[in-house]
């Protein structure tokens, strides 16, 4: 133990008395029973689910980007890489005139967690010796959180800029990509494994490190497959015409077809709500990255109104998808595709009000970045400038919403988006300046540091 004993609070037991006055007082109110006979049959949602606002969201939209038939992350946590993708496949597309095409998740978390391994390994190197105990909230919070499938919009150009992309036909999906959660398991055992003799013996931790990254390359192509050092690549485009570039590697590939489009200049902004963190200034998590000396992970936290703005112009005047990562489970209809903040009314049916706000929610971890999409439509209004709802490309199939596009209602945007990735050319200049000024870093474990 370190220091004196924690002093614990004397907890009050619930008495058979009080169990007896919840039970008399539940009886006693017939909506209560009412309540109880619905969702036990029927679950909760079905009896929430608000039938007024979910028949009257439209599903019509003033702007839309045609991304084509929606992806599939499978039961992985790549919706950071679908989603960036997403992106970079609508402008591959138009650059090769193609109705169809998808580029492999597979060789972007490929390269992904085999960077991570390096990173995580040198970053454990670091604490283990400035002498960071093993059971400090950063070291553990190290450990539990380490190879993971989730990512930022940052982490996932380093991958691109590094490394490049391949089409999905040339490095498929294997039974390891789609179902992620054994091979991270050993990932995560292997690493768990290698901080515990980095700890035994420091004198050896280079070739600890040397050794485990050897160790993860090999686990990871006997899950994943070996990815291509450089492909074959032909296409017949959307007016029969056929094309041949011949042999091109994959970073090539990348700067050919997507590079016109400038995606890793973007920057991410953030809506941080918490009052400590000033608006227009820049934020960063410790700890955070993929790609050892790659761009570090920071934002730019804005208004949630400006972050509007830029998401409508770029839909709109640009016709190009939008990146961006939100808290994505409150007041989701996943089948119907629909998000609405009064779209289930859970308060109603408990008798409980659920008021906390955004900030509230951030600060008591009841909300946090999630899971990240595109955003490939909007509905304005006649004004020219007021948003209405939005057109969201996801990666969860075409089985689900409208063939795997969901709808946004504005208030829901204000909600439970948290970021963004817009081009910088679109920040005014008291914004351009702030990305110039060091970042205030946040600890690890900060609700903004949350992966998608």
């Amino acid at each position: 133990m370190h220091g004196k004993e924690p002093v614990l609070p004397q907890l009050e037991p619930l008495s058979a008395n009080r169990l007896d006055t919840l039970r008399h007082d539940f009886d006693a109110n017939k909506s209560n029973r009412m309540a109880m006979n619905a969702v036990t049959t029927a679950g909760i949602n079905n009896v929430a689910r608000n039938y007024d606002r979910a028949r009257l969201l439209q599903r019509r939209f003033s702007t839309v980007v045609d991304n084509g038939e929606a992806t599939h992350q499978d039961h992985s946590g790549r919706c950071w890489l679908f989603s960036s993708l997403n992106v970079a496949r609508f402008v591959a597309k138009k650059n090769m005139s193609l109705k169809e095409f998808e580029f492999s998740q597979n060789y972007a978390m490929y390269f992904d967690k085999l960077e991570r391994i390096n990173y995580f390994m040198q970053d454990m190197a670091g604490l283990i010796r400035a002498g960071e105990p093993v059971d400090s909230r950063l070291f553990q919070h190290m450990l539990h959180d380490v190879m993971g499938d989730g990512g930022q919009w940052t982490m996932a150009m380093n991958i691109y800029k590094k490394y490049g992309a391949v089409p999905k036909s040339l490095f498929p999906e294997t039974e390891s990509s789609k179902n992620t959660s054994e091979m991270n398991t050993q990932l995560r055992r292997l690493l768990h494994t290698a901080v515990a003799h980095m700890q035994d013996n420091p004198n050896e931790i280079d070739e600890i490190i040397a050794r485990t990254v050897e160790d993860g390359h090999r686990m990871l192509t006997i899950h994943l497959g070996e990815p291509p050092k450089s492909f074959h690549w032909e296409w017949t485009d959307a007016d029969g015409a056929f094309h041949r570039d011949g042999e091109i590697t994959p970073v090539e590939f990348w700067n050919k077809y997507v590079g016109s489009a400038d995606l890793d200049s973007y920057v991410c902004l953030v809506d941080d709500p918490r009052k400590e963190h000033a608006k227009g200034t820049k934020i960063g998590i410790e700890h955070l990255g993929n790609v050892a000396g790659g761009d570090p992970t920071e934002y730019l936290n804005v208004p949630i109104e400006f972050m509007k703005d830029c998401v409508r112009t770029i839909l709109v005047e640009q016709g190009i998808p939008v990146w961006f990562g939100a808290d994505c489970h409150p007041m989701m209809d996943r089948q119907d595709g629909a998000w609405a903040t009064d779209l289930f009314e859970y308060g109603e049916v408990y008798g409980v009000d659920f008021d906390m706000d955004k900030e509230q929610r951030v600060r008591f971890a009841d909300s946090a970045m999630n899971h990240a999409m595109a955003f490939v439509g909007v509905d304005v209004d006649n004004d020219g400038t007021t948003t209405r709802r939005w057109r969201v490309e996801n990666s969860w199939g075409t089985k689900i919403a409208d063939k795997g596009y969901f709808t946004m209602a504005d208030d829901w945007f204000d909600q439970y988006v948290f970021e963004v990735a817009v081009p910088k050319a679109m920040l005014p200049e008291e914004y351009r300046k702030a990305l110039g000024e060091p970042a205030t870093m946040l600890p690890a474990w900060d609700p903004m540091g949350a992966l998608a």
